[in-house]
């Protein structure tokens, strides 16, 4: 598959919760790598925010508004 978002874009990360149902995740991210697709063929990226960089599936992210 082929990338959907590019280096440099903002993007949102898809709500994350955990047992309490609150989110873990909120605000803007930068993408800062593009990264080899997963085992499923999911491409997968590096975000960074000011809380520190990570990686994610493009099915976690949406655009940022």
């Amino acid at each position: 598959m082929s990338h959907k978002f590019k280096i440099g874009q903002q993007v949102r990360q898809l709500g994350v919760s955990y047992a309490g149902g609150k989110s873990i995740v909120d605000g803007l991210f930068e993408i800062v790598r593009l990264m080899p697709d997963d085992r499923s063929g999911e491409p997968t990226y590096r975000i960074r925010s000011a809380g520190g960089e990570r990686a994610v599936r493009e099915g976690e992210l949406t655009r940022a508004s």
